[in-house]
């Protein structure tokens, strides 16, 4: 490494001492991207190729994945600078050839050395070590230097300078990742339109990821908010509660897919491990397999190979799969539907394309719906559901959908709870099959349970659902737990408008009307909040609610609104006929979430009168323990 000092802007790069300045500070940069750094300094604006930094870093005969080594250090350079790869200061790139350092750069003298100077073995030393007296004298002075060089590394490893201590006594990667997130894969082919290949791609391991039960991995509904958003990777691990982060890019080419894949402990930013693949299209769910096993070795798990082998899905009808499920989490699931329809045409034994659709059949009534079209999700989910469980009986996610179908449709407590159970077994780390168990036990008058699987869901991954375990705890009558919890969640999700309704429930049941209303209205658009909050104003918690009243009326006019909230508002302003008769209306209509009503606080005045009993008793719940 050259001795001296480059200066460019505001930073100082000391090759002497491998260190990177701004001012009096020191700033982090890890051993290969530092290196990179003082190549592309070094080169003064001349361009630096791939090849030259490959062997200028790790040599010809590398077997490492340099290419994601390469972008990774050019990401963490220029987090570092704070340089933008659109509009550069300092790290050009140029396009399939390299990079060239952009910035002006002064050579100034520096020390360059840390440690302490040891004079060169001249001729004339070297003779006057082999005389009797200087042996000693010589042996003296290799003693003081061994014990400034010892008191040196000792200050070093004690202070874990630059992570020095944890680069010579890392720990085991055994004994580091116990949670993980999988962080978008970039898209690297040469078509913007293949955004949903390589988000299906991060789905799906993350799905074989999540069956490790010694693993918690955090859900794609939390990790895509990390899209294209370059982060310190211990920043978005701090924020997704991860010490694991797994990042890479995928590439399509033809009938062809490269995949990079790179584990990183998260706390220090440290490589632990890094991996490229190429393979066919045909061989993409053996390929997802592998790659899980290995990333969960690499973090201390056992594997075992599959019973039996991967079933071979046609590309074709993976690549509608993975458009259908792009279109169901981008909020459109009538366009998914048809992208899951279209891949079960193309392989009608796709089990993950039958679950799907089940699901994308099933999650639109959840709330209730026109009979007809209600009818006809109860049906098309379960046959889909069943259809999915008969080719693939170790799908989790169909045994989910099944669940859901028996719970919220079918009214089969029985069936949901075996249901619910079997998708955990399965999935013991996704923390949606915990919220479904949760929603059966709550049903069953066993809220206790329903509390220790909410919490497991929301241990698992908190962003998905933030409000279920205040929610719960609401159900359980514990309302200042519930209220801290809540409170703790919006402080992360301060725009969840499920954290902000189930606050405005717990308010409303410890009599904290205004700070009900309040919260209530963060439920709404603006315009909506802005004139909820005026008839607060005018008239008080009981005009608020009339408004409230008003509102899904002139909604009903265009849209479906459960006669469930109508019943709940009007059993808040005491109208205990009213409230009958749209829970009536609503086990007439087979609005799915009927089934909690026995845990719903708003409804506890009616439990003894025997219209309530009898709607009751016909939907098959357990009575009010």
């Amino acid at each position: 490494m050259p001795v001296g000092v480059l200066k460019f802007e505001e930073f100082e790069l000391d090759r002497g001492r491998y260190e990177l300045r701004r001012g009096d500070s020191v700033l982090k940069l890890e051993k290969i991207p530092m290196e990179l750094l003082v190549l592309l300094a070094e080169g003064q604006g001349q361009l630096v190729t791939r090849d030259q930094i490959v062997e200028r870093i790790w040599g010809k005969d590398v077997f490492l994945d340099t290419e994601h080594g390469i972008n990774t250090a050019i990401r963490k350079i220029r987090q570092t600078l704070g340089d933008d790869p659109e509009n550069p200061r300092f790290v050009q790139t140029v396009t399939g050839k390299g990079y060239r350092f952009i910035a002006t750069t002064i050579p100034t003298k520096g020390n360059g050395n840390a440690g302490t100077p040891v004079p060169p073995l001249t001729d004339e030393l070297a003779a006057t070590l082999t005389s009797e007296s200087s042996l000693r004298r010589a042996a003296q002075f290799v003693g003081l230097v061994l014990i400034a060089s010892a008191g040196i590394a000792a200050v070093v490893f004690g202070l874990n300078v630059r992570g020095a201590r944890d680069r010579v006594f890392s720990p085991s990667p055994r004994t580091q990742i116990h949670s993980l997130a999988v962080l978008p894969l970039e898209n690297l082919s040469a078509d913007p339109a293949q955004e949903y290949f390589a988000d299906g791609m991060t789905d799906e391991l993350i799905t074989k990821l999540a069956k490790n039960a010694g693993l918690r991995v955090v859900s794609r509904t939390s990790v895509m908010q990390y899209k294209k958003v370059h982060r310190p990777l211990p920043d978005v691990a701090r924020e997704l509660g991860v010490d694991g982060i797994l990042e890479g890019s995928v590439e399509r080419s033809g009938g062809r897919v490269h995949i990079n894949a790179q584990l990183i402990y998260a706390p220090q930013d440290r490589h632990l491990w890094a991996e490229s693949y190429d393979r066919d299209l045909n061989d993409l769910a053996s390929l997802q397999s592998e790659l899980a096993r290995t990333i969960a070795r690499q973090v201390g798990l056992t594997t075992t190979p599959p019973a039996q082998p991967e079933r071979r899905i046609k590309p074709e009808a993976r690549d509608a799969y993975m458009l259908g499920r792009y279109y169901w989490f981008g909020d459109q699931p009538a366009k998914g539907r048809e992208y899951f329809l279209k891949s079960i045409q193309l392989q009608p034994d796709y089990a993950s394309a039958h679950a799907a659709l089940a699901d994308s059949y099933l999650a639109e009534m959840v709330f209730g719906g026109p009979k007809a079209e209600l009818q006809e999700a109860m049906s098309r989910g379960e046959q889909e559901a069943r259809r999915a469980i008969a080719l693939d009986d170790s799908d989790g996610q169909a045994h989910l959908s099944l669940a859901a179908f028996h719970l919220l449709f079918a009214w089969d407590f029985k069936a949901a709870e075996t249901e619910s159970e079997r998708s955990i077994e399965l999935d013991p780390g996704y923390s949606e099959a915990h919220y479904m168990r949760a929603n059966v036990l709550l049903v069953l008058q066993r809220i206790d349970e329903a509390v220790q699987e909410d919490r497991r869901s929301m241990e698992i991954d908190p962003r998905v659902r933030p409000a279920v375990l205040g929610d719960a705890l609401l159900r359980k009558g514990q309302y200042d737990a519930a209220i801290a919890e809540l409170r703790a969640r919006a402080e992360v999700q301060p725009d969840g408008p499920d954290i902000h309704e189930t606050l405005s429930s717990l308010y409303w049941q410890k009599g904290m009307l205004a700070e009900s209303i309040h919260e209530f209205e963060r439920v709404f658009v603006p315009e909506s909040a802005a004139a909820m909050d005026a008839a607060f104003r005018y008239g008080g918690v009981r005009a608020a609610l009339e408004w409230e009243l008003a509102h899904w009326k002139k909604l009903q006019a265009r849209m479906y609104i459960s006669p469930l909230r109508f019943a709940q508002t009007s059993a808040r302003l005491g109208r205990k006929a009213e409230a009958l008769r749209y829970l009536e209306q609503a086990y007439a209509e087979h609005v799915p979430t009927l089934v909690f009503i026995q845990t719903e606080h708003d409804f506890d005045s009616l439990h003894s009168n025997p219209r309530y009993q009898a709607i009751v008793k016909k939907t098959g719940i357990p009575p009010a323990s």
